[in-house]
């Protein structure tokens, strides 16, 4: 019974320090199908933005970021921590039965991109837009006379799925077939959207894109994230190299921005705050776990020792009688107990590796690292989980009498 209740709580211990040692990466990865957490925009279009709250597409200002340039997000330091990218063209458009203008994007649907390196990249709207609700379909790159309408526009200017509409936009006029409606929840499903080819032959800005949407994983900010994001140059030598070859959210940026001309990366903090904090409790939840697991062996070994320990009560006291002193004695007992529980250890370890794969596979339909550091930490955590169950039964076993035991009191 003290292997089995050993086991059972090395099994739970095993399981979630695994899981939680390896579940950043694919808590990010599971959140990265809800949006993305980096927005880029050139530099003027920040500046506005920062001084009045007025971003490109507003006819402010006519800087854009080059479409060619987009494969070397995926040369910088953390270019495998670039999960996904989107390229937006946004433009002021006449629909016909509107009065008012409406927002146009143009952007990558499902787009096959060429890197620096020689590897190619499948990206878009679809990969980083994952989560919309489509009526009808989505559009390829290829669709040229198709475009896709925000819910709210739909039922506003009365179209539906299949509906001919005439956008004109910059002088240039084209004829457009509605292939889906979506709906997004947001000020996007007052947009239309067609591929990027199409708005950028419409607003005569052949090559150029407004902004780009990045999708990274990143590591929770701290202090010294904080602090390179207000200035890096604050920074000394030993902590900007810390920083910069850390995933945080600000050094992403930082790197973005050395490799893309004149651009602007910003973490969209709403984004970024929200996966470190989730990613923190997902972490102290399965701590939590751990503690009571094992707390929870820590009483069960308790309760068998003692009864143990009153059980043989006669013998102990006869060892007494013939001279055994109290450590001699107690360290028999404890020595007992430690082989028990290394072999009920040893059995819990292998099976927590089984349930951290049950859980990898049912939680986030990938397998779980095996992290080698968890041997050690089990084994001392198996240790004192033992010793904090031996101390009731070893200060029984110091105040039992012989001449009492041997009596039967």
């Amino acid at each position: 019974m003290i292997a089995f209740t050993v086991a059972l709580g090395a099994s739970l211990a095993t399981a979630m320090l695994n899981v939680m040692l390896d579940v950043g990466d694919k808590v990010n990865r599971e959140l990265k199908t809800y949006g993305a957490n980096i927005n880029v925009i050139p530099k003027e279009a920040s500046l506005l933005d920062d001084l009045y709250g007025v971003s490109e597409g507003h006819g402010v200002s006519d800087r854009h970021l080059r479409e060619s340039e987009l494969g070397r997000l995926k040369t910088i330091f953390w270019a495998f921590n670039i999960v996904d990218f989107t390229p937006y063209l946004n433009a002021e458009a006449r629909m016909s039965g509107l009065d008012a203008d409406v927002r146009l994007v143009g952007t990558w649907f499902s787009h096959r991109e060429a890197l620096p390196t020689g590897e190619t990249l499948d990206t878009g709207m679809r990969n980083m837009k994952s989560w919309w609700s489509i009526e009808g379909d989505w559009l390829s790159d290829g669709d040229a006379d198709a475009a896709m309408v925000g819910a709210l526009l739909a039922e506003r200017a009365g179209l539906s799925v299949g509906d001919a509409v005439a956008l004109e936009s910059a002088g240039a006029r084209r004829e457009l077939t509605i292939k889906g409606i979506f709906e997004a929840g947001s000020a996007e499903d007052e947009r239309v959207y067609v591929p990027l080819s199409v708005a950028q032959e419409m607003t005569g800005r052949p090559g150029l894109v407004s902004s780009v949407e990045v999708s990274a994983l990143t590591t929770p900010d701290n202090e010294l994230s904080r602090r390179a994001a207000q200035n890096p140059k604050s920074l000394s030598v030993k902590e900007w190299e810390t920083w910069y070859c850390t995933a945080y959210v600000s050094a992403i940026c930082y790197q973005i921005e050395e490799v893309l001309t004149d651009a602007v990366a910003k973490p969209i903090r709403q984004v970024a705050e929200s996966e470190g904090t989730i990613l923190k409790k997902t972490k102290l939840l399965m701590l939590l776990i751990t503690i009571l697991s094992l707390a929870g062996a820590a009483l069960g070994i308790s309760n068998l020792v003692t009864a143990g320990v009153m059980e043989r009560s006669r013998e102990i006291g006869l060892l007494k009688a013939l001279g055994a002193g109290n450590a001699p004695v107690s360290w028999l007992i404890l020595m007992e107990i430690l082989i028990t529980g290394a072999v009920g250890g040893a059995a819990g370890y292998f099976a927590g590796l089984g349930f951290a794969q049950i859980i990898g596979r049912t939680v986030f339909d990938a397998a779980i690292n095996i992290k080698p550091m968890v041997i050690p930490l089990v084994a001392i955590l198996v240790f004192l989980v033992i010793l904090t169950g031996c101390v009731p039964s070893i200060r029984l076993l110091l105040s039992l009498r012989p001449a009492e035991v041997l009596h039967g009191r």
